[in-house]
């Protein structure tokens, strides 16, 4: 019994000089790899993924080059949808891009007409202003001084500051004008 004691004991110590001797420092320096490789930046898990998708894509390709006719001819089918798909995205594109010139050719347009559109109402309430302040200025004027600068003017303008004055004006103007011119504005007022 002793002597199966002292081979056990020695199997045991072997054992143990084994583990203290390689497992020990084995593990001791795959610690500070990690540590190292850690600091240095580099994902040592993500590498050794890496590797085995390698040896992975070794071993598989073998089994490319034996695919079968349906696969390659699926392969060729798919392909070919997705050279139409991108045909159709890029005419879909053009035609939004024009779509997007034409917008900013109208927005431009529309800015343009509004300025415009600003300018003539601008232009006709000065207009109106500088008419109303004609017409008041023959309102103040002696009839005898009025009539004789409306006869000298176009027709149409004299009727326009005629349809303006206060009856009573208008009146005492058209009286101070030869008859025929008299009846005349008068006409033509009337319509």
């Amino acid at each position: 019994m002793a002597k199966e004691e002292a081979l056990t004991e020695e199997k045991s110590s072997k054992f143990l000089w084994f583990v203290y001797v390689v497992i020990i420092p084995l593990l001791f320096a795959i610690v500070v790899a990690l540590i190292v490789s850690t600091l240095a930046g580099v994902n040592v898990f993500e590498k050794a993924k890496e590797l085995g998708e390698k040896t992975h894509l070794l071993s598989s390709s073998k089994n490319v080059t034996s695919r079968s006719k349906a696969d390659e001819d699926k392969i060729i089918s798919l392909n070919a949808e997705i050279q139409n798909k991108d045909t159709q995205i890029a005419n879909l594109q053009k035609q939004l891009d024009s779509k997007d010139n034409e917008k900013q050719q109208l927005l431009l347009e529309q800015q343009r007409l509004e300025e415009q559109i600003a300018s003539l109402q601008k232009s006709q309430t000065k207009s109106t202003k500088n008419f109303k302040e004609i017409v008041s200025s023959y309102e103040a004027m002696n009839p005898k001084s009025a009539a004789p600068i409306l006869l000298q003017m176009k027709d149409e303008n004299a009727v326009k500051i005629l349809s303006k004055l206060s009856s009573e004006t208008l009146a005492s103007i058209l009286e101070k004008m030869p008859a025929d011119r008299a009846a005349k504005y008068t006409e033509l007022l009337g319509r």
